[in-house]
């Protein structure tokens, strides 16, 4: 079936999510291994991206581990640091399609005030379509619910969805339900992925 819809994660997709570099470079890798190994960290992100309050679950956390209190607050206070730099091919790609007429949609792991957040720095994170934001649907990839939750909105057969995800889990959850799937290493192969499903010219996808 021809693809009517194509679904953009944004972390590792459109926006490099590494926190891990983040810390790197304010606290020292040393550091940084010692305190991702005491506190779950990517834990406490799942909370907020399942729903529940960005800012207190931060504050929680650091308040159960008080010798690394700062460096956890920092997820907070920081996170436009974590979430960055764009990956300006991508956003590229995001708009191109849309410049023609290709329904383009999100669906991704985030916390709903993170979110809202992101979308006033980052502009293009208001550009889609359809939002399917884990944080607002209160369950995250890879659950086979959010990939439900998103054909019921949309009412496209699953055979005409094209979604790119940089986790091989998420990718296998959504082949599961029928998608088409595109495995993010890199928005050249991201860009080659829509030429060849016929979405956009090679001169349309470069950059």
């Amino acid at each position: 079936m021809t693809v009517q819809a194509v679904i953009f994660d944004i972390g590792n997709v459109l926006i490099e999510w590494q926190p891990e570099r983040h810390y790197d470079q304010w606290i020292g890798e040393k550091r940084r291994k010692e305190m991702f190994a005491a506190v779950d960290l990517h834990g406490m992100n799942d909370r907020i991206d399942s729903g529940e309050n960005w800012r207190d679950v931060i504050y929680e956390t650091a308040d159960e581990y008080p010798e690394w209190r700062d460096e956890i607050i920092g997820w907070h206070r920081n996170w436009i640091a974590l979430a960055s730099p764009v990956i300006g091919h991508s956003v590229h790609l995001l708009r191109a399609l849309r410049a023609k007429g290709v329904p383009v949609f999100t669906l991704t792991n985030f916390g709903e005030e993170s979110f809202e957040y992101a979308s006033s720095i980052y502009a293009f994170l208001n550009e889609f379509d359809r939002f399917y934001v884990s944080g607002r649907m209160k369950v995250i990839k890879p659950a086979a619910r959010i990939y439900e939750m998103v054909e019921k909105d949309c009412e496209l057969p699953p055979s005409s969805l094209l979604f790119a995800d940089d986790r091989h889990d998420n990718i296998t959850a959504a082949q599961a339900r029928g998608w088409n799937t595109h495995l993010f290493e890199s928005p050249d192969g991201w860009a080659n992925c829509l030429v060849s499903h016929g979405l956009l010219t090679s001169e349309e996808a470069a950059f």
